[in-house]
C-alpha cells in the first residue's frame, strides 16, 4: 500500500459529499469542520469564503478550487461582508442537497465535501498542512488529471444522466486525492517535515518499512540496513529532513495504527498490542497513554459514545 494510502486509512478518514449548492444573497453556509478538512470547488458564478484564519474574505470564481486542514470553520456566501446576510450552520447528518436556483437567479454554486478523521493526535502529514490551499483556474493550466477530473465534474452536474450521482461523487474524490498530492508537492519544499523528508530516497525507504511492518523489532541498526544507509548516517539524515528520528516515528505509525483498531474492531489489547509491535499489553498501554492521553481501554469508551453524535461521520 502506497504511504499516503496508509495514513488516509490509518486515520479512518471517512468523507460526507455534499451535492451542488446554488447560494442565494441572503444566505450564507457554516461548514462544521471541527474534525474535518473541507474541499470546495466553484462551478458556477463566484462566492466569498470566510474564515477567522484568513486576513480578509476570500474570493472564490468558477473553476477555482480550495481545500482546508482539519479545524478551520469557515463560513461561504456570495457576499464580501457576512452582516447582511443570514448564516446557516450545516449538518453532517441532513440532506446532502437542496434545490437548485431559480432558471433567472444568479446562478453562484459550488460542490464540496468534508472529509473527516476523528482521532487525535494526527499523523505528521496533516498535522503540517497550511489552513489553507487554493487552485485557481485563471492560475491554470491544471495538471491533466485535475483538468479531466474537473471537466467530467461540469458535465455531470450539468447533464443529471443516470449515475450521474456517483460519477460527481466519485470524481470529487478524485480531487480530492490530487489536491492532497499538490499539497504534498508544495509542503515538500519545506525543510524539516514530513512531507520534504520523503523526498529522499533513503529515508522513504525506511517510512515506508516501518508503514509496511511495524509490529517488527526494528532497531536503528537493522532500519538502516533496511535502507542502505549506516547507522549514523539514517540518524542524521532521517533527523534533518523529516525533523523526527526514526524510532519516534516507528512510535507514531504504531499508534495510528492501534487507535484504528481500537475504534474499528473487538480485538483485545493483547492483540493489538502484538499487532503493532509491543509484547504485552501492559508496556503498549503505557506508550499509548503517554501518546494519545487516555488508556487504550477509556480511548475505546470514548470513541463508541462518540460514535452517536450527529455530526460524526459514518
Amino acid at each position: 500500500m502506497d504511504l499516503l494510502t496508509d495514513i488516509f486509512r490509518q486515520a479512518g478518514l471517512r468523507r460526507r459529499l455534499l451535492d451542488q449548492r446554488h447560494l442565494l444573497d441572503a444566505t450564507a453556509l457554516q461548514f462544521p469542520c471541527d474534525r474535518s478538512m473541507g474541499v470546495h470547488v466553484v462551478t458556477a458564478g463566484q462566492v466569498y469564503l470566510h474564515s477567522t484564519s484568513l486576513p480578509e474574505p476570500l474570493r472564490l470564481q468558477a473553476g477555482d478550487m480550495a481545500i482546508m486542514a482539519r479545524g478551520c470553520v469557515h463560513t461561504i456566501s456570495t457576499h464580501e461582508d457576512l452582516g447582511a446576510v443570514r448564516t446557516v450552520a450545516l449538518d453532517h447528518a441532513g440532506p446532502l442537497s437542496e434545490p437548485g436556483a431559480p432558471d433567472d437567479a444568479p446562478q453562484n454554486a459550488l460542490i464540496s465535501g468534508a472529509y473527516q478523521f476523528w482521532h487525535t493526535p494526527v499523523h505528521p502529514f496533516f498535522a503540517e498542512m497550511p489552513d489553507w490551499l487554493v487552485l485557481r483556474a485563471q492560475d491554470g493550466p491544471y495538471p491533466d488529471a485535475m483538468a479531466h477530473s474537473m471537466e467530467l465534474l461540469q458535465q455531470e452536474l450539468t447533464l443529471r444522466e443516470q449515475g450521474s450521482e456517483t460519477l460527481v461523487y466519485g470524481l470529487l474524490d478524485v480531487i480530492f486525492v490530487l489536491l492532497m498530492r499538490e499539497m504534498l508537492q508544495r509542503q515538500g519544499e519545506r525543510t524539516s517535515c514530513w512531507s520534504h523528508g520523503i523526498r529522499d530516497p533513503q529515508v522513504m525507504k525506511a517510512v515506508q518499512a516501518l508503514h509496511n511492518d511495524c509490529a517488527r523489532a526494528w532497531t536503528l541498526d537493522t532500519l538502516a540496513q533496511h535502507a542502505g544507509l549506516s547507522r549514523t548516517s539514517l540518524a542524521e539524515r532521517f533527523r534533518e529532513s523529516m525533523g523526527n528520528t526514526p524510532l519516534n516515528y516507528l512510535r507514531t505509525v504504531r499508534m495510528q495504527k492501534a487507535m484504528a483498531a481500537l475504534s474499528e474492531s473487538e480485538r483485545s489489547l493483547e492483540q493489538i498490542a502484538r499487532e503493532v509491535g509491543y509484547t504485552d499489553a501492559f508496556s503498549f498501554s503505557k506508550v499509548f497513554k503517554r501518546t494519545v492521553g487516555l488508556a487504550p481501554r477509556d480511548f475505546r469508551r470514548q470513541d463508541t459514545q462518540d460514535k452517536s453524535l450527529a455530526w460524526r461521520i459514518a
